[in-house]
């Protein structure tokens, strides 16, 4: 089975994201639109990296206030 991740490796990455971690331990990030902190998702594993809005709405009005 050579090229298929193992279950440990499976689990290094999801802690190191935030997953399989409780979510008062998951990495958070202040939205620059409202001010508010949110969570990792697993919905953003892929690209939490370039996350920066909590919600559409906030990205929407980012976008029309020219942040």
């Amino acid at each position: 089975m050579s090229g298929t991740p193992d279950c440990a490796d499976m689990a290094r990455r999801e802690q190191s994201f935030g997953g399989g971690r409780k979510p008062s331990e998951r990495p958070q990030k202040v939205c620059p639109v409202c001010g508010l902190p949110f969570s990792w998702r697993k919905k953003w594993e892929r690209d939490w990296d370039n996350v920066k809005y909590c919600s559409d709405r906030c990205r929407a009005a980012a976008k029309r206030s020219g942040q």
